[in-house]
Order: structure tokens, then C-alpha cells, then sequence
């Protein structure tokens, strides 16, 4: 399943949930410098989906916080974290 998210770097609170748009807002402690706070989104959509880091893959928006990535699938999971 692909899903469109929204990073929010150098966060106080890790989180997932809640919406921007059409994404799912993922907030991250990681600042954006040397791809970090993109292992920190792996690991916060790994955790709140219960899989592994490495079936989280970011396909597109590597530099940007508008990203797409693609999951295991798990709807049900995706329509609570979007609340």
C-alpha cells in the first residue's frame, strides 16, 4: 500500500497520526540534515504499523516533507492513524 505523508522534523513528540491534507502527518525529533529524520519516519511508520523498518520504503519525496511511501498492507490501521 502506498501512502502519502507529511514530515514534521525536530518535533518534541514522535507521532503518527492526524491529517495535512490527503497525508498522514508523521512528526519526528530528527532534524532534517544527513537523512535522518527520514530513518526517523521509517522507524515511527514501522512502529504505529507493527512492521518491520526495512517493509517501510520511502518511493518518493526523499528531500522533501511531502513524501510517498509504501507499506504492508493494513487499511484499518491507516483510517485510525488519519482519525
Amino acid at each position: 500500500m502506498r501512502v502519502d505523508i507529511r514530515v514534521k522534523p525536530g518535533a518534541r513528540k514522535e507521532s503518527v497520526g492526524g491529517t495535512h491534507g490527503d497525508a498522514l502527518v508523521v512528526a519526528v525529533q530528527a532534524p532534517p540534515v544527513d537523512g535522518k529524520a527520514n530513518d526517523a519516519v521509517r522507524k515511527a511508520l514501522a512502529r504505529a504499523f507493527g512492521v518491520r523498518r526495512q517493509d517501510v520504503v520511502i518511493v518518493a519525496g526523499e528531500r522533501s516533507r511531502d513524501k510517498v511511501v509504501e507499506l504492508p498492507d493494513d487499511h484499518d490501521r491507516l483510517a485510525e492513524l488519519r482519525g
